[in-house]
């Protein structure tokens, strides 16, 4: 669009749910409010019930808080602001703030990524080679891993984020979205944005096949070793302590996948934002409380450490 009528763009207008009436809105804040409070006190409970209980210092546990850190921070790059649209109905962004909302959106979405896929290679390891697993899941590996999950993040995002930003932008600045994701903000260029596309569609396999792959790999691997288990106590005892992140891989990547592998598909922006706050906003919220209500070691844990807290307050009270 050559010789286009092009405007410095200083600030986005995030239109969230302002097609809502009002009430409606006041009802989605205090749903998102009440949804944001639960993930951020289950992640942080996450945590430190992990770091707390040295019965939780294994390497299951060390990649379980490693997902909530991402879980935490994907949520502050998101809700606060959604909430703010919704209570005060202030859709305004800056220019730097959307870039930066931008960027650690897919940081986050990165890393978690490649992080489900090396949980799901620790749970590989620990059930297909049990004797072995404290040799090959050893700290020093294990931390390895763990920074090799959150890399990807940085050149993915730094990528991604600079060439949208880089293209001009005309006419309206509303993103019709509750967050500076790129498609509804690359539908404000007025630019050939084909090889962007590319880019995108190539990145989304890259980013989500080859993790989905890694996981689908590992798990064929424990499926056939959970059947060769000759007692049914056993299989259940091994298959248990997969349920958890294979329900989690479930919810994350399905609605991903769902959303990202077409830039500017054919699909409504509504049934979009929908899909967007099943991974952004649902799926924080449910993964401690999968994996609490789920795991018997977590729920003992937490029982524990309640157990001590209260005990120390009635102590010195």
């Amino acid at each position: 669009m050559a010789g286009g009528n092009w405007t410095h763009v200083s600030e986005f207008i995030l239109m969230s749910f302002s097609s809502l009436p009002t009430e409606i809105q006041s009802l989605l804040f205090l749903t998102f409010l009440i949804i944001y409070l639960i993930t951020l006190t289950g992640n942080s409970l996450i945590i430190l019930v992990t770091l707390a209980d040295p019965m939780l210092h294994s390497p299951m546990y060390f990649f379980l808080r490693n997902l909530s850190c991402l879980e935490i921070g994907f949520n502050l790059v998101i809700v606060p602001k959604m909430l703010g649209t919704l209570l005060a109905r202030d859709m305004t962004i800056s220019f730097l703030g959307c870039v930066t909302q931008m960027y650690f959106f897919f940081f986050f979405g990165v890393a978690e990524c490649f992080l489900l896929a090396t949980m799901a290679y620790d749970r590989y390891v620990a059930i297909c080679n049990p004797l072995h697993y404290p040799v090959i899941m050893n700290q020093r590996t294990r931390t390895k891993l763990a920074i090799a999950s959150w890399f990807p993040g940085f050149p993915v995002a730094t990528v991604q984020t600079t060439w949208i930003f880089s293209f001009p932008f005309c006419g309206t600045n509303k993103v019709n979205h509750f967050f500076c994701d790129s498609p509804p903000v690359l539908r404000l260029v007025c630019a050939d944005t084909a090889l962007f596309e590319i880019y995108a569609i190539v990145g989304t396999i890259l980013v989500v096949m080859i993790p989905c792959l890694l996981i689908l790999c590992s798990y064929t691997h424990i499926a056939i070793t959970i059947l060769k288990i000759p007692s049914s106590k056993g299989k259940h005892k091994a298959f248990s302590t997969c349920s958890s992140h294979l329900l989690v891989v479930s919810l994350f990547y399905l609605s991903s996948s769902l959303t990202y592998f077409r830039p500017k598909s054919n699909n409504s922006p509504e049934s979009k934002k929908m899909l967007s706050l099943s991974y952004t906003v649902m799926t924080p919220m449910l993964n401690p409380i999968i994996y609490s209500l789920r795991n018997n070691e977590v729920k003992n844990a937490l029982s524990r450490t309640f157990r001590k807290a209260f005990g120390h307050r009635t102590y010195f009270s």
